[in-house]
């Protein structure tokens, strides 16, 4: 019996779906042949992450972890107060499956954790906080924020510590599709579908028809013609649909040029986010540790460039610093790759460390240009330079207020 032609919309959706596994795989694969071991941290150096739109306040390192139904993870989190911290789990789909930090255990803030699969009956030691897990693999990232003394942050970051408890199997590493991401893979990707879906479930309810077309595309593209017919569509429709999605973040909410993604870090079935974070920004954490506004365009709606000046204004009401429990901070990267615009300056971001200047009013204006804009205090000016096509990213770390409450926006950028 033959299988049913899917319909272009199908093929669409489907390798939006499947891409969203294919970028963790893809960035898994690369972290293994750097040299990453399971379940043993890798402390990076400030701004030593590569991947898409990394956040530059913080300290990281880095991690892939085993676990089985006879063994958990061990972490070690030092004792850290008046400093952003936390450790982030994440499954293969880039979900977050667990935070450690005094937000989430505020009974248990530092000292030992055990990270085990739900439903095992380890034994952990009494004074180690059991978290339970439902998956048996996971990417982690601890982050301290770097704030005003790096070097304190870097010695706190030296303390976070994980390792095995017992000798879980260690999962093959899925040899999947590999693709920059200026350059997205066609039908091609649908040749590592079986492969991306057996070796991670996705913990998510509802996508049961979204897999299994998946897999039927899968077979599909075995006929030559067929092959061809899905990889047209790709090309032309799917690529066109993720383009189109990315400004608004799917179903985010968009104003004065900013948009607010509907989630991050958990999806729920709102499998299209997670693919456009994934694309994005990988490893995006919860609502509850951080929020992100992404801009692509001005105020005019015209996609923001280094060929242009912008001036971001907050009046003393709007100021952010208001609206974050550790920290805000702005970063621009390129529109392509989403790696940081290189400058002269190695200047990425601006954050509540830049050495800002307010308005004695108590207003706070920020500037994006190529060149230091005559009269503009240096700490409120990030380098932008001419012939890049960029987006901004605004992070609100513990977010309160408005932010919290997903009523405030950043003011729109204006053309200088």
């Amino acid at each position: 019996m033959s299988t049913p032609t899917l319909t272009d919309q199908q093929v669409s959706d489907a390798w939006i779906y499947l891409l969203s596994r294919l970028l963790v795989l893809r960035q898994q694969q690369l972290d293994f042949k750097e040299g990453f071991q399971w379940n043993g941290l890798v402390h990076r150096k400030p701004g030593e992450v590569d991947w898409p739109n990394p956040n530059l306040d913080v300290a990281y390192s880095e991690a892939w972890v085993a676990i089985d139904e006879t063994s958990c993870a061990l972490v070690t989190v030092p004792k850290i107060t008046g400093r952003y911290y936390t450790v982030q789990f994440l499954n293969g789909w880039g979900e977050t499956v667990a935070n450690l930090n005094e937000r989430v255990f505020p009974q248990h803030p530092s000292g030992k954790f055990a990270v085990c699969l739900e439903g095992s009956s380890v034994e952990v030691p009494a004074d180690t906080q059991r978290v339970d897990v439902p998956v048996k693999a996971m990417r982690v990232l601890s982050r301290v924020e770097l704030g005003a003394n790096w070097d304190e942050a870097i010695a706190l970051q030296q303390q976070f510590e994980i390792r095995a408890s017992g000798q879980p199997p260690l999962p093959a590493i899925p040899e999947t599709v590999m693709f920059e991401m200026d350059a997205l893979p066609g039908v091609e990707a649908f040749e590592s579908a079986e492969l991306a879906l057996d070796s991670e479930a996705d913990i998510n309810p509802g996508m049961e028809k979204l897999q299994a077309d998946v897999r039927a595309i899968a077979k599909a593209i075995q006929q030559p013609e067929e092959r061809k017919r899905i990889d047209e569509v790709i090309r032309s429709q799917a690529f066109a649909d993720i383009k189109k999605a990315l400004p608004n973040l799917g179903h985010g909410t968009t104003r004065d040029g900013w948009s607010l993604p509907s989630t991050s870090g958990i999806y729920g079935d709102d499998w299209l986010v997670r693919t456009l974070i994934n694309y994005g920004g990988i490893w995006a954490n919860t609502p509850q540790e951080v929020i992100y506004y992404k801009s692509f365009a001005d105020a005019a709606g015209k996609p923001l460039s280094g060929d242009h000046g912008y001036i971001l204004h907050f009046t003393k009401e709007q100021l952010p610093a208001q609206y974050a429990t550790h920290f805000w901070s702005v970063i621009a990267v390129d529109s392509v790759q989403r790696r940081v615009l290189p400058n002269p300056l190695k200047r990425y971001l601006l954050n509540k460390e830049s050495k800002l200047q307010y308005g004695a009013d108590g207003s706070l204006t920020l500037y994006f240009a190529d060149a230091q804009p005559e009269g503009v205090p240096n700490g409120n000016w990030l380098p932008t330079p001419k012939g890049s096509r960029y987006s901004l990213t605004f992070r609100f770390y513990r977010p309160k207020g408005g932010v919290a409450a997903r009523t405030y926006f950043p003011p729109p950028l204006v053309v200088q």
